[in-house]
């Protein structure tokens, strides 16, 4: 069933697809711009582009469906990491680069998700977060490795989430950021919300709309280097919210190592002494973000007994410390650690 929508005179000069997405409730611009991509809008009876520039007084004729089917995740045979499962949940020890769960601007059989590994495992999850989420009760995001709960059925999901909800569950984090955090301990007790003007990045700077989020830091050891001042951190949160410790710490001055979202730099460099001027100065990247979901304690769903479970930091980033420690880069240039 075709919409049409009346462009008034005050709109000319704005883009169609965010005219069109803030007239249609509930839909995103993303989608708005996939229904131009299928050629389901027309002005005229031309199919316009997303960037096409309103002048007032046409006539918008939206043909398609602006929801989506949901999507439904599929088993694919991938190898996980895990570090504990009975028959109530499993912990898996997510790498870095491992999506949890397909994302709302995903298509129909994408692949490669935690999501798929586990259906592949376990055949059958929990059943509360649909069926593109079966069995995710918390997630993390795709550049950041570690402890993940994923529940096998209902009840215990139901459970976990309570926990998670009164702050039951003690999650513990390991990062590495720039600069040295002046505090041995401290508190990061603001809000976040959606920035507004970009949308992939989360924000404690609104005023109305944020939710409250509260970490715990306590400094590891203080490093300086050649590559510059960096700190290696727990996190302990109370709650979680999208790149909580991303973007807290970057509130404060000290961006996560590799976090070029939240104002890291892409690359390390060798900060240059006033005897050595080295037209190509040695330097370190990180691709993916120095944050380790590293213990997880709660108490089993069903048993209420203790779980206490760790992860070690993976490799990359156990040898990027090591690099920065030392100053040595194995005769390299520039080094790269995935």
């Amino acid at each position: 069933m075709a919409i049409t929508y009346n462009v008034p005179t005050e709109a000319a000069k704005q883009r169609l697809d965010a005219w069109l997405a803030a007239q249609m409730s509930g839909v995103s611009r993303e989608r708005v711009q996939l229904l131009l991509e299928q050629e389901k809008v027309r002005i005229g009876g031309a199919t316009p582009r997303a960037s096409y520039r309103l002048r007032g007084g046409e006539a918008v004729e939206v043909l398609g469906d602006p929801t989506p089917p949901p999507l439904k995740a599929f088993a694919e045979d991938i190898p996980l990491s895990i570090v504990y499962e009975d028959d109530e949940l499993s912990v898996i020890d997510k790498p870095a680069g491992m999506t949890v769960h397909a994302g709302a601007g995903a298509v129909e059989g994408e692949g490669g998700t935690l999501v798929n590994a586990l259906l592949h495992r376990y055949q059958s999850l929990s059943s509360v977060g649909g069926e593109q989420r079966p069995g995710i009760v918390h997630r993390l995001d795709k550049q950041t490795s570690g402890l993940i709960i994923v529940a096998r059925n209902d009840a215990a999901h139901a459970r976990l989430a309570e926990m998670f909800a009164q702050r039951q569950m003690r999650k513990t984090y390991i990062a590495l950021v720039h600069g040295h955090l002046k505090q041995d301990h401290g508190t990061i007790d603001a809000p976040i919300g959606r920035d507004l003007v970009r949308r992939t990045r989360m924000t404690t700077r609104r005023r109305t709309g944020a939710r409250n989020a509260v970490s715990h830091y306590t400094v590891l050891r203080r490093i300086s280097s050649r590559f510059g001042p960096f700190t290696l951190v727990s996190v302990r949160i109370e709650t979680g919210r999208t790149h909580q410790i991303r973007v807290h710490l970057a509130s404060i001055g000290h961006p996560v190592v590799g976090d070029t979202l939240y104002g890291a730099p892409a690359r390390l460099m060798v900060i240059p002494s006033r005897q050595t001027r080295d037209p190509e100065p040695e330097s370190l990247a990180l691709q993916r973000n120095f944050l380790h979901a590293a213990e997880l304690e709660f108490a089993h769903p069903r048993t209420g007994e203790p779980v206490q479970l760790k992860s070690a930091l993976p490799e990359e980033l156990e040898t990027l410390l090591r690099a920065i420690e030392s100053g040595n880069i194995e005769s390299k240039r520039e080094s790269e650690f995935r």
